[in-house]
């Protein structure tokens, strides 16, 4: 059954699906499979093998049941798009989602576009129309980057080129992928935001990154707080006296943490403008004062 829509796909998937570029052989297959880009063919769900260049790893179970009741009431919308890997069988190239959700909805065939792909084109279309259309989260992106420059010969000004973002963007997702795994999952989870990423990838010293990472992550930083902090260590590094930030510099807030951890419990450190000021040790009991005494060999 051949169903006609027309669709608004991407730029960079476009120039994929294009097969002005395939040799002769590969552009009569495509004829002979799939009449031509506009056509739409129904393929059994049990047919259709998932991509293994899927870039998502992290599919919402409301957001896939929510798809699924709307392809109960309307039917599938979009189609997916799949390569005939063998008689009667296919591999999903785009569309993963949509297929989980027709699965869920209970429906045995789904409209599909049968392409003509190697595996470069089907990881090509598999990264792109899920950083076009899925909303990935900031970390699934530059690991998708990274792939297609990896695997797929690309340069960033062509892979900026294929998903229609400058090179700039382009760098800053990859850059992500330098800072330690505990931040990268933090981004990934969005508990930190790209503003504070792009902040933190500036101080070279992993240390540091962790550190103000577990700042953010304790005290709620605003992004401005933290680029604040960064400019303080960076002056510092240089030899140049340290910014007041709320009337705490760095290394202070550094101090002061690191003397909670000792004591185990809070510690505040007051300072003056011209730097004199006390240390400030809380306790909870006579107990917890003793202990601390000891600690000081009182």
């Amino acid at each position: 059954m051949i169903y006609q829509k027309k669709t608004g796909l991407g730029r960079g998937l476009r120039a994929l699906l294009d097969d002005s570029d395939l040799p002769e052989n590969d552009r009569q297959q495509v004829s002979n499979e799939s009449s031509s880009l506009g056509s739409i063919s129904s393929v059994k769900i049990s047919q259709v093998q998932v991509n293994p260049f899927q870039p998502r790893t992290d599919f919402d179970p409301e957001a896939l049941h929510e798809l699924a009741e709307s392809i109960k009431m309307q039917g599938l919308i979009q189609p997916i798009t799949v390569r005939q890997s063998g008689q009667n069988s296919y591999q999903l190239i785009s569309g993963e989602r949509r297929l989980r959700a027709s699965k869920l909805a209970g429906l045995t065939e789904i409209p599909a576009y049968v392409r003509t792909a190697n595996d470069q084109q089907m990881l090509e279309m598999a990264l792109i129309e899920n950083i076009q259309r899925e909303n990935l989260n900031a970390i699934e992106v530059a690991l998708s980057f990274q792939r297609m420059i990896d695997e797929c010969n690309l340069k960033q000004e062509q892979l900026g080129e294929r998903v229609s973002k400058n090179r700039s963007t382009v760098t800053n997702y990859l850059r992500l992928l330098k800072l330690p795994p505990a931040i990268q999952a933090s981004i990934r989870d969005k508990e930190i935001s790209m503003g504070h990423a792009r902040a933190l990838i500036s101080v070279e010293d992993v240390d540091k990154q962790l550190y103000l990472f577990q700042e953010i992550i304790n005290r709620g930083l605003s992004v401005r707080k933290v680029e604040d902090l960064v400019r303080q260590l960076q002056n510092f590094g240089k030899g140049k006296k340290p910014v007041k930030a709320s009337g705490m510099s760095f290394q202070y807030m550094k101090i002061q943490d690191d003397l909670a951890s000792k004591f185990s419990t809070k510690v505040k450190l007051k300072l003056d403008e011209k730097g004199k000021g006390s240390i400030e040790i809380g306790f909870m009991s006579d107990e917890d004062l003793n202990r601390i005494l000891e600690m000081l060999d009182w």
